[in-house]
């Protein structure tokens, strides 16, 4: 089914919160006591921009029905309404951290529920729980019965279990094994937007999933390892803060500018400080999924002639947008502006076209590397 552009901005809006693993089947367990945060500038507008709470542009609660009115009447094909608990979701999404025992599940084709993933120092992985091992009850329900978006629910919690320290008992199995009950304490834990890989030659390859908080520093992390070349797979990247998105842009970058967006009739320059790698050769992988912040970022280095960019034509949303909080404390997010590229395109409604396309049946990773091994690779 064919989304409208609002509606594809909220589905990519929220998984930033939900994580990618919703589209491949699997579920991330908790994320979210909904709090009461202020609105701040969203997925698309950098923190620059933020003075303090928006004032509410109606004076009065609106239905989700009134408010997609209201945007229809008024042209903003982005625009978008979240309720009170979305919206707060969202939020700590961006802050990149999410409320759970970190773990993701799957169905598997006999219907068994299993544990995908395990995060890293989570309440999951303390406890023992590894990928394979079957989840067979949550509290006194068995798994196998429920849908996975239930499981979901579950495991985040809901009412009052929704927040840290609260317990979700799970009974789970290890192939032949004992059935074990484990009672695990909701933690806030991180979100985990970069992954990185070493690959053949030296070369790292630094997938970025969002631009949320901190992804900036991961990255400079990431490239403290030897490499020779870096491969920066922004592959269904659903953007994120903009100013990530630029300080991430700054890592490459000798000073310079990065782009610009309009906040309600101003210009805002966001420039990379001096100081960046331009040496190491850079490929940057994109594809339909990479949206917004993730657009800006490929747009600037491809722009500056800092990296080629791999893959296909990229999802062509070039906008930002401003929330403002109702009176029930929902949160209707408006178009302010438009953002551009350091040669002053934008990417909304056409996307950026790769340096280097990716062919039918081609892998575009060994692509990638091939691209990269012309460009030369260095020693570090």
């Amino acid at each position: 089914m064919l989304q409208t552009p609002r509606r594809a901005r909220q589905v990519a809006a929220l998984s930033l919160v939900f994580g990618a693993v919703l589209l491949v089947g699997a579920a991330t367990g908790a994320w979210g006591d909904p709090g009461d945060p202020a609105p701040r500038p969203s997925a698309d507008a950098a923190r620059a921009a933020v003075g303090g709470p928006p004032a509410d542009p109606a004076g009065t609660a609106l239905s989700e029905q009134q408010a997609e009115h209201l945007l229809g009447a008024t042209g903003d094909r982005w625009g978008a309404y979240y309720s009170a608990q979305e919206y707060a979701e969202f939020s700590q999404g961006l802050d990149g951290r999410y409320l759970g025992v970190g773990l993701s599940v799957g169905r598997g084709e006999d219907g068994v529920t299993e544990v995908s993933q395990v995060a890293p120092g989570g309440p999951a992985a303390a406890a023992g729980i590894a990928p394979g091992d079957r989840l067979l009850r949550i509290g006194p329900d068995q798994a196998d019965h429920l849908p996975v978006t239930d499981v979901v629910a579950r495991l985040r919690g809901r009412g009052d279990e929704r927040r840290a320290g609260s317990e979700v008992t799970l009974e789970v199995r290890r192939g032949e094994g004992e059935v074990r009950e484990l009672r695990l304490r909701r933690a806030l834990l991180d979100s985990q937007q970069v992954a990185v890989e070493h690959l053949d030659k030296g070369v790292l390859r630094i997938t970025v999933r969002a631009f949320t908080s901190g992804v900036a520093d991961r990255v400079r992390a990431a490239l403290r390892a030897p490499h020779g070349g870096v491969v920066l797979d922004l592959r269904g990247n659903s953007g994120g803060l903009v100013d990530e998105a630029a300080d991430t842009a700054g890592i490459f970058l000798d000073g310079g500018p990065v782009g610009s967006y309009q906040e309600r009739g101003e210009t805002r320059e966001l420039t990379a400080p001096p100081g960046g790698d331009q040496r190491t050769p850079l490929v940057v992988l994109v594809d339909g999924g990479t949206m917004s912040a993730a657009e800006l970022l490929a747009g600037a280095l491809q722009d500056r002639g800092r990296a080629l960019v791999v893959g296909a034509r990229t999802f062509g949303k070039g906008t930002v947008q401003q929330p403002s909080r109702l009176a029930d404390g929902a949160v209707l997010e408006m178009t302010v502006g438009r953002y551009y590229t350091p040669a002053g395109r934008s990417p909304e409604g056409t996307g950026l076209a790769p340096d280097v396309p990716a062919a039918t049946g081609e892998e575009t990773d060994a692509l990638a590397l091939r691209v990269l091994a012309g460009l030369g690779t260095r020693a570090r």
